[in-house]
């Protein structure tokens, strides 16, 4: 048995949560394998919005398996907030939700630093969600964090204080009051709530699953445009959000990786700073914004946002291996006369670039026009009723990836969802 995984292929926000809650009545588990509470994955069904930030999407299906995988890192605060929100809704994680020993700790601390750090660049900030992520992150790999595991120790207290002394003497070096020990009563009581949860070996549990055959989604955050080591550097996340990232944050080999499930908008969003080539700065832009009601599911900050870019989604699908794509809100199109797709980028001198280049600052996009379909396409429940346009569009895009667009959603219930024959 392979484990599938799904994953952003722009800048984040794609639909995934919904698209994972859609899927998981055809799986056992899900696994979330990286980022933390900076993700936002909405889920909409029986007149409600959910929005998880840590937990897996797979978590209103009753005899799912949750993992959180060591990839990830988790805010103890957040994460007892997003519980007792589930408890309220009659979903009981308690037996269903399990965590990775080596997933890492975000201390108060560690969001200090992260505003601190981001207040001294000024004009130059990658903006952030100030979640605290990165410096976890750079304690991670600086073999300074704090795990899990660490929770059940008996020198837990000990070693946290040792970093956050650490971590005090880092804030001393920036200009006004970044102090973080009102925040540390209520972050020691979030960590005593986790003690709920059973903790495990994860690399150990997710194969021990695939040996049983049990059929395993691996659910990533963010988006493949965000990857640290492939993204828009530095306007990145710092957590590796490509397919790769499955393997490390999960543990299993890459030869156990079976279908890659990429979500894409039928446009593009950003949320923060950093290039992007199809920005629409304009009436345009600000329509996207209202049809695609683009606010961030984590900062509620207004979303940037543009036409599709298949230079980018060229790009992510050769990084991914993509096997399906999903293409979400389609339906926010319905309303344009219309629609462009970039096809490729003009540089500074009117060089005309069709791949993905090291640095995208400075390009302008090169469209096609399509025509628009001009048709709600919200009531629909089957591909037989698309207007021609809008199969066009979708021909358009698996003929310049490869690829087969095999599911779309046409808007944010449960219910909005077509899989294509």
């Amino acid at each position: 048995m392979k484990v599938d995984v799904l994953l952003g292929l722009q800048w984040g926000d794609e639909g995934k949560g919904k698209i994972v809650d859609y899927l998981s009545t055809d799986y056992n588990v899900i696994a979330r394998f990286q980022g933390g509470p900076n993700a936002g994955h909405s889920l909409e069904f029986e007149g409600i919005k959910h929005v998880l930030h840590i937990i897996p999407s797979g978590v209103f299906h009753k005899d799912t398996i949750n993992v959180i995988g060591n990839g990830v890192v988790i805010d103890p605060v957040i994460f007892k907030h997003e519980i007792e929100e589930l408890v309220k809704l009659n979903v009981n994680p308690f037996d269903s939700l399990i965590i990775s020993k080596k997933a890492h700790l975000i201390l108060p601390s560690h969001k200090s630093i992260d505003a601190a750090s981001e207040a001294s660049k000024g004009k130059a900030k990658i903006g952030s969600t100030l979640k605290g992520i990165g410096p976890t992150y750079m304690d991670r790999t600086g073999r300074n964090g704090l795990r899990i595991g660490d929770i059940i120790e008996d020198n837990f207290k000990e070693k946290y204080q040792a970093l956050a002394n650490k971590h005090k003497n880092l804030l001393k070096q920036f200009d006004g009051d970044f102090s973080f020990d009102d925040r540390e009563t209520e972050w020691f009581e979030a960590v005593e709530y986790l003690k709920k949860f059973k903790f495990i070996d994860s690399e150990h549990t997710i194969n021990k699953y695939i040996k049983e055959e049990k059929k395993v989604l691996a659910e990533g955050a963010q988006g493949t445009l965000l990857d640290i080591n492939f993204g828009t550097y530095p306007f990145v996340t710092s957590s590796d959000t490509v397919c790769a990232g499955a393997c490390t944050g999960l543990g299993i080999a890459p030869n156990k990786i079976g279908n890659v499930y990429g979500i894409f908008k039928a446009y593009i969003t950003r949320v923060g700073s950093g290039p992007f080539v199809t920005e629409l700065d304009n009436e345009e832009g600000e329509l996207l914004r209202k049809y695609g009601h683009e606010f961030g599911a984590t900062t509620g900050r207004p979303r940037r946002c543009g036409w599709m870019d298949l230079v980018a989604l060229k790009y992510v699908c050769m990084l991914n291996g993509v096997t399906d794509l999903i293409m979400t809100k389609a339906d926010v199109l319905d309303n344009f006369d219309t629609i462009r797709i970039a096809t490729a980028y003009k540089d500074k001198k009117g060089n005309i670039i069709e791949d993905f280049p090291y640095d995208i600052v400075g390009m302008t996009p090169v469209y096609k026009e399509f025509k628009g379909w001009n048709t709600d396409t919200t009531q629909f429940s089957s591909e037989n009723e698309f207007p021609q346009e809008l199969k066009d569009y979708i021909a358009f895009i698996e003929k310049e990836t490869g690829v087969r667009i095999s599911i779309i959603s046409l808007g944010p219930d449960r219910k909005q969802t077509i899989k294509l024959k």
